[in-house]
């Protein structure tokens, strides 16, 4: 394990020593996915889906030949040699089917945990309002998870699901307008000198857009803090609803905009 660590430290020091700019980034994507938990149990289910589908097919082979053995077609000894692998075969076979349910159980752990998508490059606009982003989104599931319990807070159930929901599409649609802002960035870092100025303020609006889209984002979490802060207040209901109304207006907004 050790020095498989110290290889893929190794290739990321290569790979920051010898790329840079928008390439980088994009190789370096490439590699975090290759490498990327989620994806590694996949390969790994895979191999061991196709090693099971290669014993099952032995083991209708030997069922075939023990078969024959039985209806004499073929010689005794064959029959016993054919019962001997069709054992062997069957423990290998169990063995395997029992590694795949150990990966499929880690597959479904993994994705029961919230996946970050990966920031913009450090020299685009979208970095910073991004990693704001990242880090509301997970104190806001930490204060819906406090508020959703019935024995700290008396929000309503369908509040806080309201939130949740809201939360998530506002995300996306700030996820949308930042993959927006990168693709002008990039077609302003190739666009001859006279035609970058529209894509310059281009630029420039997105990244309004996206600072309006977070700032959004984070009064939804101020709200959820207040609201759990003051858990005994008489209208939990309307202070995380008005934030959460606010909030859905300015995803769809946005939505709008990045289309």
């Amino acid at each position: 394990m050790e020095p498989r660590r110290k290889l893929a430290g190794e290739l990321d020091r290569i790979i920051g020593g010898q790329l840079q700019g928008q390439l980088a980034d994009q190789v370096k994507r490439r590699y975090a996915a290759w490498n990327d938990p989620r994806a590694k149990l996949d390969r790994r289910y895979r191999r061991s889906s196709r090693v099971l589908t290669f014993w099952l097919i032995v083991l209708a082979l030997l069922t075939a030949v023990g078969t024959l053995a039985i209806l004499n077609v073929i010689g005794p000894g064959v029959g016993v040699v054919a019962a001997l692998g069709f054992a062997g075969t069957s423990v290998l076979a169990v063995r395997t089917n029992m590694k795949m349910r150990g990966i499929d159980a880690q597959r479904r752990e993994l994705r029961a945990a919230p996946v970050h998508e990966p920031l913009p490059a450090r020299s685009s606009a979208a970095r910073q309002p991004m990693e704001r982003l990242e880090d509301a989104e997970d104190t806001l599931r930490e204060l819906l998870r406090q508020l959703d319990s019935a024995a700290l807070t008396s929000v309503p159930t369908d509040s806080v699901e309201q939130a949740r929901a809201t939360g998530a599409e506002a995300s996306s649609a700030i996820r949308a307008v930042s993959r927006q802002l990168q693709a002008v960035e990039r077609a302003r870092d190739t666009a001859p000198p006279l035609d970058r100025a529209p894509l310059v303020e281009g630029v420039r609006r997105l990244r309004a857009q996206l600072d309006e889209g977070v700032d959004g984002y984070c009064g939804l979490v101020a709200a959820a803090g207040r609201v759990l802060a003051e858990s005994t207040a008489s209208n939990p209901r309307q202070v995380l609803g008005d934030a959460t109304d606010h909030l859905a207006g300015l995803a769809s907004a946005l939505r709008e905009l990045s289309r």
